[in-house]
């Protein structure tokens, strides 16, 4: 994913799925300057991590 599409899914009103290796993840925030994101797992909603936008899938 590219760091337009992560702040499209970040500011949609809708619930789009996003994945982290195969985990469905909800981005919290996403860090332009780094490319990075930070998500939340959603099967655990305390495991927060900062990750390269890149590593995230939408499809």
């Amino acid at each position: 994913m590219d760091i337009e599409r992560a702040k499209e899914i970040l500011q949609s009103p809708e619930r789009i799925e996003v994945k982290y290796r195969g985990e469905p993840v909800w981005i919290e925030m996403v860090d332009e300057t780094a490319e990075k994101v930070r998500v939340h797992s959603e099967t655990n909603p305390q495991e927060v991590k900062i990750i390269p936008v890149y590593d995230l899938d939408d499809r």
